[in-house]
């Protein structure tokens, strides 16, 4: 899965935050409600715009982002 296709950063929108498919829909709103316990099943029944593979691009993009960081000594 290419995330890129989904995930979109816009200056102008959610103050420029990665969102889905241009949606008003945050990755960070995605993976907040999924590290507090939702299933995926809620997530898509509470937010009938995203799709399984919306998630699976949060789930990407945020991956890729965590191989990004350098870690400093403490």
């Amino acid at each position: 899965m290419n995330y890129r296709e989904i995930i979109t950063i816009e200056p102008d929108k959610m103050g420029g935050k990665p969102c889905i498919r241009g949606l008003r829909i945050t990755v960070y709103d995605v993976l907040d409600y999924l590290g507090s316990g939702m299933s995926e099943a809620e997530i898509l029944a509470d937010f009938p715009d995203l799709t399984h593979d919306d998630l699976r691009a949060c789930l990407a993009f945020a991956a890729d982002r965590e191989r990004r960081l350098v870690s400093i000594p403490a």
